[in-house]
């Protein structure tokens, strides 16, 4: 299957599943914005908690917060998102189509300013001189906008977490080093086509600014900087997708972030090239100084031991929840051909090898048919096993076309109610990856799903 194949046909079973939909459709879409339908809901929260779960909970030394967002704009100017958060465009003076000028130039490999020369990629039309564009969405607060004072929709979620920096040290009993952790959404204005999730102007992040002691060498910082980095491949592997999936990119020189003396790119091999999915950033202490400096309150951290005050540097890995979730769910689309009930036939089948915690359903429950003591026996046990999993109840059409349904949407386990289950107190579980089967009594059903389901977060 060609890469361009497999993406057709995961947004085609995306939409025809429930996972994602065109935002605002029925008018006919609104460019890079994108609605997660019922089981795209499910797995994206699925991603945040386990994320959550991973980060946040199992360590000692992070804390979580859920940052406004709307800020002060003197935020923005303080962070340097107001002057240089920006990307270079052409437009079209015949189309009048808009295109990324660093992307075009990427594409072509040439310089920004030979970019005018290159035909309009829509209509072949000539292309104006590189200018800027800021990313950031501006809006107002009050009811008369052209008395009120510009506000910004964030254009990352990092800064929340900055400017709380004295609340935490003040409030909880944190020493370095130690973290602050959020997840939630973020806005930019987006001019280029997305490529579905990867580029959108409503996202969502997750991320951490994990603070440190000023280092005393350059050995100090890398040695964080890397453990952090097997901390991020380690969360990659758990998503279940491979390590020949991934790349490793060192941005240099030009191409770092204003704010960073080292960044690095974990990279997805995408349907439509190698882009980046996760960031890591040493961003020394760019942004504390620059907020003590710009709203005149001491962010210095105490040394609890020496008394000494200090700005802590930061380290900060950065993940995008929605190119989690089309990585994971790209690695886990497979198709197989299987063996039907006719002699020598075979047909295709479809499923999502998602892992088994991400699923937005774990267990389907399937009674043989619509016969009420099947109905009665199958909803007692999906009242027992819903009480701590994800269950789905279908007695909706043949018992084949039912797995087919539960493969695409990437349940582990199916669970058949047949008429031996009124004999034999029994259910048949079948897997979806090996599609084997088993029978196993309803007594020990809650304790074979906890030895089959266990969390690999």
């Amino acid at each position: 299957m060609s890469n361009e194949n497999k993406m057709d046909k995961l947004v085609s079973l995306a939409k025809r599943r429930g996972f994602v939909y065109p935002g605002s459709e029925i008018y006919g879409g609104l460019a890079n914005t994108w609605d997660y339908g019922p089981y795209g809901a499910q797995l994206k929260k699925n991603i945040i908690d386990a994320w959550w779960k991973r980060f946040v909970e199992s360590r000692m030394d992070m804390v979580g917060m859920d940052s406004a967002i709307f800020m002060n704009p003197k935020v923005w100017e303080a962070s340097g998102h107001v002057d240089n958060f920006t990307d270079p465009l052409v437009d079209c003076k015949k189309c009048k189509e808009r295109f990324r000028a660093d992307h075009l130039a990427e594409e072509h490999k040439i310089t920004l300013e030979e970019v005018s020369k290159l035909p309009c990629p829509n209509c072949k039309g000539e292309l104006t001189e590189p200018r800027t564009f800021n990313l950031m969405f501006e809006t107002h607060i009050g009811p008369v906008s052209k008395d009120a004072k510009p506000v910004y929709l964030r254009g990352e979620i990092a800064q929340g977490m900055f400017v709380n920096f004295k609340n935490v040290i003040d409030t909880m009993r944190v020493r370095l080093p130690f973290g602050i952790a959020q997840y939630g959404k973020a806005f930019r204005n987006e001019i280029t086509a997305g490529n579905y999730l990867f580029r959108q102007v409503e996202f969502n992040l997750m991320e951490m600014e994990y603070f440190i002691a000023p280092p005393k060498s350059d050995e100090e910082w890398q040695q964080v900087f890397d453990k952090w980095l097997g901390e991020m491949k380690e969360w990659i592997k758990s998503l279940g997708i491979k390590d020949d999936e991934i790349y490793i990119h060192e941005i240099e020189g030009d191409e770092l972030a204003h704010y960073s003396k080292r960044t690095i790119d974990i990279e997805y091999q995408y349907p439509f090239g190698m882009k980046e999915l996760y960031g890591l950033a040493y961003r020394t202490d760019h942004d504390l100084s620059r907020h003590m400096e710009a709203s005149g309150q001491d962010l210095r951290y105490t040394d609890p031991m020496s008394g000494e005050k200090f700005l802590p540097h930061v380290i900060e890995p950065t993940f995008g929840i929605d190119r989690t979730f089309l990585a994971t769910m790209l690695s886990a689309y497979s198709e197989e051909e299987v063996a039907t009930s006719k002699e020598g036939e075979t047909e295709a089948r479809v499923m999502l090898k998602l892992p088994k915690h991400l699923a937005p359903v774990q267990i389907a429950l399937l009674p043989l048919s619509k016969k009420e003591p099947l109905q009665e026996k199958a909803g007692e046990i999906t009242k027992e096993l819903g009480q701590k999993y994800r269950i789905e109840y279908d007695e909706t059409g043949s018992i084949g076309k039912r797995y087919r349904r539960q493969d695409e949407i990437g349940t582990p386990y199916c669970v058949t109610i047949d008429f031996e289950t009124l004999e034999d107190s029994a259910v048949t579980i079948r897997e979806r990856d090996t599609m084997k089967q088993e029978r196993v009594a309803i007594a020990e059903l809650t304790d074979w799903f906890e030895s089959n389901l266990k969390s690999t977060v």
